[in-house]
């Protein structure tokens, strides 16, 4: 049984090996104090750990315990997911943004171009509920939704296959299952001006957007501004506003390195 990693202030180390996710993290610890010129002093305060404690976690020899990780995490402007989180699965890639920026119409040719399956995030999440997206949040609300999201993206990172996924834009609204797809896969933010994910969203039939909401356009512009920060942390960013749908999918896959 591992021990736990402070009480009253006592530091308890692992008896003898260290355990590979505390070296790892120990390790994510390190490199981002350093990266923001940061001393063990200066995050040991901000977290309020013992300095000892933090050059303990550092070298991987802390059982670091789930309050301090997220103090830890806090006091580094990150998640503790982030922190535990080991290299995205090179072979599933994860397609992010707002409705309209293309996710399905290329996340399709991606998957059928590298031979493997493409899955919509927000289908999974129908076949849990048993029920429509429509109906998911007009019957049980988006906390609901975002349960059912989470569930399916952890099935879809127990297939364990590699994978194409078209995510729903508003995943970025729940930090926990976010920092789960951003460390489980490769992730590309598909970016558009707000006008043309209104008007691709338009020609593709779907007027939902619009029925009822004379603001559509302002609304959407004040949502991609409070995501934007969100999207800003996938792996990749791939500008669609002048390209038409060859040139975005040749663009995806050289920076995929497809």
């Amino acid at each position: 049984m591992l021990p736990s990693s402070e009480t009253g202030g006592r530091i308890q180390r692992m008896p003898s090996l260290r355990h590979p996710l505390l070296s790892h993290l120990g390790g994510r610890l390190r490199s981002l104090r350093e990266a923001q010129g940061r001393s063990l002093t200066d995050l040991a305060v901000q977290a309020r750990v013992s300095r000892r404690y933090l050059t303990e976690a550092e070298a991987g020899r802390a059982n670091t315990s789930v309050l301090v990780l997220e103090r830890l995490a806090h006091a580094l402007g990150t998640d503790p997911g982030s922190l535990l989180a080991r290299e995205a699965h090179p072979g599933r890639i994860a397609l992010v943004g707002l409705r309209g920026a293309g996710k399905s119409t290329l996340g399709r040719r991606l998957a059928l171009q590298q031979g493997v399956p493409f899955v919509e995030l927000d289908q999974r999440v129908e076949a849990l509920a048993g029920l429509s997206l429509a109906e998911v949040f007009s019957l049980h609300g988006a906390s609901a939704f975002h349960r059912w999201e989470a569930e399916a993206l952890e099935g879809v990172i127990a297939d364990g296959e590699e994978v194409v996924l078209a995510t729903g834009g508003s995943i970025v609204d729940r930090e926990s299952t976010y920092a789960r797809l951003l460390a489980s896969f490769r992730t590309v933010w598909l970016r558009a001006q707000p006008e043309q994910h209104l008007e691709r969203v338009r020609s593709q039939g779907d007027r939902r957007p619009m029925e009822g909401h004379p603001r559509a356009l302002e609304d959407l512009r004040l949502i991609l501004d409070r995501r934007e920060s969100g999207y800003r942390r996938c792996n990749l960013e791939l500008d669609t506003r002048s390209m038409g749908v060859g040139d975005c999918h040749a663009a995806l896959c050289e920076s995929l390195g497809l």
